[in-house]
């Protein structure tokens, strides 16, 4: 990884998981790190750790509900007052496989709520920030169910029929469109902001918390020894996405072992239906009409 003295990153869900795991490598880096989760105890515990891990390290715990705008909201104008550019975000969060159709505070499918809605309006509500940084990125971790039947967004909040993994799939899709109408937008208007999804392959992190004992044991036996890889691994995508010099702008990346599910991070093949415009216009819609954020982008530069 190239050294990250000099930037600031904010990376969500980052208490646990392969959120820790980012933070702690570009902290190690020379990254000023924002560590950001909505349990303000779990938040700090995970600050204090890191900071014994990593001698030296630049980091602040700040408590971020993605399943509640206004946290979102609040937690950008701590940010904005502060005044100093973001050179980072780190889309990292969420859930999975919820057993029943659950909702945020604002009343959004929580899967697709969390996902998707709540890092819309983060990105949104950072945007100013991120554009006075002088070469910003956003790297939005999706999974590699984006590409299943079942990633589809005729129901995008589940309201007809609820399916725990369904949901996932959906939010997951919703990822990958997302990052891809953000880089549009960006180069519609002249942004130097690159923007990027991800699918990190499998390991064994927060995410499993909602699936059955047995099917936990079962994971920690069998997913890191023989199919996945370890969340400090499946942490590089991430990071190589967030600060390899080569990403290009609008890519999907994911491990580049056998299926996926582990390996050195690199180019893969994106899901078929990111590649409907319309499809990606009519979902940053929505959640403009959902979420009430409308980015605020520059006028456009007029051509010479």
């Amino acid at each position: 990884m190239p050294g990250q003295d000099g930037r600031s990153a904010v990376v969500t869900g980052a208490n646990g998981g392969i959120g820790y795991a980012t933070v702690r490598a570009l902290a190690a880096a020379g990254a000023e790190v924002l560590l950001t989760g909505r349990d303000a105890e779990r938040v700090r515990a995970a600050a204090v750790r890191l900071t014994g891990e990593v001698p030296g390290a630049r980091v602040r715990p700040e408590v971020l509900d993605l399943a509640d705008l206004e946290s979102v909201a609040g937690f950008a104008r701590r940010l904005a007052d502060a005044g100093h550019p973001v050179d980072l975000l780190v889309n990292n969060a969420g859930v999975m496989g919820v057993p029943e159709r659950r909702t945020t505070e604002d009343g959004f499918e929580l899967t697709f709520g969390v996902n998707h809605l709540g890092h819309y309006a983060l990105t949104g509500r950072l945007l100013p920030l991120l554009l006075r940084a002088p070469a910003p990125r956003v790297v939005t971790v999706s999974a590699a169910l984006s590409r299943s039947p079942i990633a589809e967004l005729s129901d995008p909040q589940s309201t007809h029929k609820y399916r725990p993994m369904a949901a996932y799939a959906k939010s997951k899709l919703a990822n990958v469109l997302f990052a891809r109408e953000l880089q549009r937008r960006a180069d519609v208007v002249g942004a130097a902001l690159t923007s990027v999804a991800v699918h990190p392959g499998s390991s064994l992190t927060g995410l499993q918390r909602y699936a059955s004992r047995p099917v936990r044991t079962l994971a920690r036996l069998t997913l890191e020894r023989f199919v996945g890889q370890p969340v400090e691994r499946a942490a590089w995508t991430p990071l190589y996405a967030a600060t390899a010099p080569g990403v290009v702008p609008g890519g999907f990346y994911g491990p580049t072992g056998r299926f996926e599910e582990r390996g050195a991070p690199g180019p893969v093949e994106p899901p078929l239906l990111t590649a409907d415009s319309a499809l990606a216009r009519g979902l940053w819609e929505l959640s403009e009409d959902l979420t009430g954020v409308r980015y605020p982008w520059p006028v456009p530069r007029p051509a010479r």
